[in-house]
């Protein structure tokens, strides 16, 4: 039995933890990750929310699983997952994370692999690997620099205590109350699955190229990255729309969703 489900409404894909209430980091969680992630690459849909079922994200490893098994093997495990985080990353859509109570070890590197995190208010983020001797696997450490500051991120992976979101808002795009949280994650979503799918793609290119060498490697990629969009329809179409406001008297509209502007992602 899967326990991740992909489905798809219009233009937005929804990949979506079922196993509740932990949503366990297991083996077969990556293999099912891994399916969802290749039939949303594979599809039309210009956005993706990641969301779970129940009060956890993801708790993080299925540890009885590792109980008895050999180096190698946990290699393996441990390659299988990050590859699967990492194909996330290389999707050229907008992937948002909708992520409340606890968010831990691979459940938080999972939340971590989304251009955007929705927090609810409640959710306790925790590197809880040193625990055990370890350290984040999949990518959790530098991405939280990356996102908190050296400090805070050395903080969560040293010491390993929970840490309320709230206490770390620079991790999340938004944190709202959790009521709100579905609501507000599948509004973002949902969005972004109506914005210039082209442009989105360019603009994580482009960011990528910035974390991998800083302005200067930006820079140097930054009209192949981006000046093809010049030539995309959503360009056109936004350009027309502009021009036929300023010719209308009016204050031209900007934004992804714009009144008068309509993107078709191509």
């Amino acid at each position: 039995m899967s326990v991740i489900r992909f489905d798809l409404v219009d233009t937005l894909g929804r990949i979506t933890l079922t196993r509740a209430p932990y949503n366990h980091v297991s083996v077969q969680f990556n293999t099912d990750l891994a399916a969802a992630v290749h039939d949303a690459s594979d599809s039309d849909i210009r956005a993706l929310l990641i969301q779970a079922e129940g009060p956890n994200f993801s708790v993080g490893p299925a540890l009885d699983e590792w109980a008895g098994k050999s180096y190698r093997w946990f290699r393996t495990f441990v390659a299988e997952i990050t590859s699967t985080y990492r194909a996330i990353e290389a999707l050229e859509i907008p992937v948002v994370a909708a992520v409340r109570g606890q968010a831990v070890g691979g459940g938080l590197e999972l939340a971590l692999s989304a251009d955007f995190i929705v927090a609810a208010d409640n959710t306790l983020m925790w590197c809880a690997e040193v625990g055990g001797g370890q350290l984040p696997l999949a990518g959790g450490y530098q991405r939280l620099a990356s996102l908190i500051g050296p400090s805070a991120a050395r903080r969560m992976v040293m010491l390993g205590e929970p840490t309320p979101v709230t206490t770390i808002p620079a991790v999340a795009d938004y944190i709202v109350p959790d009521d709100q949280l579905d609501d507000t994650a599948l509004r973002l979503a949902t969005r972004l699955s109506h914005g210039p799918t082209r442009g989105y793609a360019a603009a994580k290119s482009v960011l990528k190229a910035w974390s991998a060498g800083g302005i200067a490697a930006a820079d140097r990629l930054m009209l192949d990255l981006t000046i093809g969009l010049f030539d995309t329809e959503d360009s056109h179409n936004a350009l027309d729309a502009l021009l036929g406001a300023q010719a209308r008297g009016e204050q031209p509209a900007t934004g992804a969703d714009s009144p008068g502007i309509t993107f078709t992602g191509r």
